[in-house]
């Protein structure tokens, strides 16, 4: 379904050239490089996996289609999440169930990533102690389960900052909104998040 990692890493910007001359391998390192972060974030985002990988389809079918129109005004990088990003918003907006399946991180650094995730929304300066090491996995899925609690918007800002590790500005970008907002809405997101995962360990 997926196609296998590439060994050898080209600037974007080189590919993207490439690409827009006609040349199919360098559109396949692209896919390469960035098709399981995409799915990650569309799967952390929709909650379901049939979800995320179609949506993740979806996204190159996009990118490929219009890799001509892509002026370079943002990074490759910005421009393909936005693509993604919006597919998948689009998609949770359409469909009113809700989606209850845990969120299964594809990558072993998402795992991680999580784990640090859930420390800063509990402020528990004691993460080291074995105890709380023990309980990180449940956890880290109580955590995923209130990712699916928050409402789209704020669903996108938390996954692309405190997940996938965005800076704000390239969130701004890829949600086409204000870096204020974009703060603004983290910081609610975060304190819903918060809030959940406070009245889930009660």
């Amino acid at each position: 379904m997926y196609l296998r990692s590439a060994s050898v890493d080209i600037d974007d910007s080189v590919l993207v050239q490439q690409s827009q001359a006609g040349d199919t391998k360098a559109m396949e390192r692209l896919i390469l490089k960035y098709q399981n972060r995409i799915y990650n974030v569309t799967l952390k985002m929709c909650g379901n996996p049939d979800d995320a990988a179609e949506l993740t389809q979806e996204a190159f079918v996009k990118v490929i289609e219009s890799i001509n129109k892509f002026q370079g005004k943002s990074s490759f990088y910005t421009w393909l999440f936005r693509i993604a990003v919006n597919l998948t918003l689009n998609h949770c907006q359409r469909t009113s169930r809700t989606a209850t399946r845990s969120l299964d991180a594809e990558e072993s650094g998402q795992e991680g990533a999580a784990k640090q995730y859930l420390k800063d929304f509990l402020s528990d300066e004691n993460a080291a102690d074995p105890a709380v090491l023990a309980q990180s996995r449940e956890l880290c899925e109580l955590a995923k389960q209130s990712l699916l609690k928050l409402d789209e918007p704020q669903r996108a800002v938390i996954v692309l900052r405190d997940i996938e590790g965005m800076n704000y500005n390239d969130i701004a970008d890829v949600l086409n909104i204000e870096l204020g907002t974009v703060r603004s809405r983290l910081s609610r997101a975060r304190s819903h998040v918060r809030d959940i995962l406070e009245a889930m360990l009660k």
